[in-house]
Formats: C-alpha cells, sequence, structure tokens
C-alpha cells in the first residue's frame, strides 16, 4: 500500500489527536508537524517520530496532504499557502474566521482543483452516521450540547466553537436552504458568547432548536429528531440512541380507540413504552476523528469522489453561524 505523506500544522491540543491518528493510519506517514513554537512542535514530532519544522511553507513538496490545525483566525493563510500550491488540506473547524475568508478558500480550491475536507469530526460520530443511514426527512430537531468550560478557543465564542459541529449537522439533515434565524446569546466569561439558543427555520419548513453553553456543570451533548418516518432520541456523549417508527405503531391507536370505549378501563396502570415498537439504534463503535481523517485521504488519493465535510459544506455552517451571531448582536439586552 502507498502511504500519502501527511503533515499537521498547529501542535496545540487539537493538532496532537490528528498527529497521533495519522501515526496510527495505515494509509498515511506522518511526515512532519509545524508550529510557531519550535518547542511545541519538537516535542510533538518527538512523540511520533516525525520532523518539526517552524515554516509551515517549508512542507510544500514534501507532503500530499495537511491538516491545519490552528487558531482559526490562521486558516485563511494556510489554506491559502497550500491550495495555491496544489496540496490537499483539512482544515478544523471552523473553515474561517469569517464568512469572507470562507467562500476565498471554498473558490480558490474550486479554482485550483484541490481538496479542501473541513474537521466537522462530531460528523463521524458513530451516532450520527447510524442516524444518517436511516434516511430520514426531519420536521423538528432539537439539539442540546453544553459542557464545563473548555479552557480554549478563546478567540471564538460557542457559536463558532461548540455549536458550530450541531449547525453541520441539522444542514445535513435538513437538506435545504436556512429561511430565517433567531437567536439569543450572553458572554460571561469573556468577550464571545458562552451561552447560546438559535432557532432555525427552513425553506422546507423543517424547524431545528440548538442549544450551546461552556458554562455547564456536567457534558451533556443530546439530540431528538421528529420527522415522518420515526422519532429519534440520541444522545452522542454516550453513543446510543432510539428509534420509534411510525408505521409498526399504527395499531396502537387502535387499541387506544378500543379501550376508550370502555368506560371503566383504567389507562394509569397501561405501560407505555410496551405498547410502542422501540429500537434500539445500532451504533458502531469508532473513533470520529479516524473516520474523519480516512475519508479524507481516500478523498485525496482518489478512492472516494469527496470527504466526510466538504469546503462549500463548512461554509455553509459558517454562513449559518454567521447569521446566528447576527441575531444575537441585534437582540442584545441593553
Amino acid at each position: 500500500m502507498t502511504k500519502l505523506r501527511t503533515a499537521v500544522v498547529g501542535a496545540g491540543k487539537m493538532g496532537k489527536i490528528h498527529a497521533k491518528v495519522y501515526s496510527k493510519l495505515d494509509s498515511a506517514e506522518l511526515v512532519a508537524v509545524a508550529d510557531s513554537s519550535a518547542e511545541r512542535a519538537e516535542a510533538l514530532a518527538e512523540q511520533f517520530g516525525c520532523k518539526a519544522v517552524a515554516d509551515p511553507a517549508s512542507l510544500v513538496g514534501q507532503v500530499d496532504a495537511v491538516t491545519i490545525s490552528t487558531p482559526t483566525i490562521a486558516h485563511w493563510e494556510l489554506a491559502k499557502l497550500f491550495i495555491e500550491n496544489g496540496v490537499p488540506v483539512l482544515i478544523e473547524k471552523p473553515l474561517a474566521a469569517s464568512v469572507e475568508q470562507g467562500r476565498a478558500i471554498v473558490e480558490l480550491a474550486k479554482k485550483k482543483n484541490v481538496i479542501v475536507a473541513v474537521g466537522h469530526s462530531e460528523r463521524c460520530n458513530p451516532v450520527v452516521q447510524a442516524m444518517k443511514r436511516l434516511k430520514i426527512e426531519p420536521m423538528f430537531i432539537e439539539v442540546t450540547r453544553v459542557s464545563p468550560y473548555p479552557f480554549r478557543s478563546m478567540d471564538i465564542g460557542v457559536v463558532l466553537d461548540v455549536m458550530i459541529h450541531d449547525i453541520d449537522i441539522i444542514l445535513s439533515l435538513a437538506s435545504s436552504p436556512v429561511k430565517k434565524v433567531d437567536a439569543a446569546g450572553v458572554n460571561v466569561i469573556a468577550d464571545h458568547e458562552d451561552i447560546c439558543n438559535a432557532r432555525v427555520v427552513f425553506e422546507n419548513g423543517c424547524i431545528a432548536n440548538v442549544t450551546a453553553s461552556r458554562l455547564a456543570l456536567k457534558t451533556e451533548r443530546k439530540v431528538r429528531v421528529f420527522s415522518r418516518q420515526a422519532y429519534l432520541s440520541l444522545d452522542y456523549f454516550r453513543k446510543e440512541g432510539i428509534v420509534i417508527k411510525t408505521d409498526p405503531n399504527v395499531d396502537v391507536v387502535k387499541w387506544i380507540r378500543q379501550h376508550q370505549e370502555k368506560q371503566d378501563f383504567d389507562f394509569s396502570q397501561v405501560k407505555w413504552p410496551e405498547l410502542l415498537h422501540i429500537e434500539q439504534l445500532q451504533i458502531e463503535d469508532a473513533e470520529p476523528l479516524r473516520l474523519e481523517q480516512q475519508a479524507f485521504l481516500d478523498a485525496v488519493a482518489g478512492k472516494t469522489a469527496r470527504p466526510e465535510v466538504t469546503a462549500e459544506e463548512g461554509l455553509a455552517a459558517l454562513e449559518c453561524a454567521g447569521k446566528i451571531l447576527d441575531s444575537i448582536k441585534a437582540h442584545r439586552w441593553k
């Protein structure tokens, strides 16, 4: 098997995770780690047996694919460097620091015909992958993603740091342009919002209610989906979920009506879950980042047509996030 030569730009927490995954993939050879801090780069390079470089430009011609895992503000310049030199990139979410920069990345990638993937790793969460296989058409989506303060990504707020995962997922589920956004958010710790709730209405009628917080006392990542085909209740964190399908439960309505005719029937004694056709969602245990990077490398190698999340999809998530941030500003408390 011919291995693709890979590198990671950014030796922080996420850079370390990306480097670790690349070092374990059979289809990849981790060639280098680049970081503005020579100390960080050398420490990570020593850990994974590759070289450390200070200047990302020195990687051009030496690698087949690069993961950009730096602070968001640096994404555009780094993406531009590699794309202009024909090097495919996987950019950690969000795609860029602004919608304008995101569009520039998408346009440059098209012009140069270079693959750009976006690190929305939650799309590769086994729960999301299992939900994807159901091929549902959601009418309402409710998402909650809260956790204690992460002590990172202080250059952006909770929308671009945390909620962006769920924005990407609801966009892929709804498969429709955004019609309207209403949101409220508040900053408590620093200059950017730490808590946000957004209501996104799509042109096909689907509605999503999304809550994100980095001030919670515990971690919770849950989603509920209402559709014509089924009701889903999923837990990203625990990697579990249930599906209540519509068709098998038609007889329940008939049973209820029959017993309503019996004036002395006591419904309080009925065990409701036993009447429903409830299925445990079949979830395969897999590492999301590994799936994400393998999909990226498969696209680079021509084995698949596209990575898991394309630059265009990353831009769509960024545009929706921008509308949410605009709505927060419009609803700011005096």
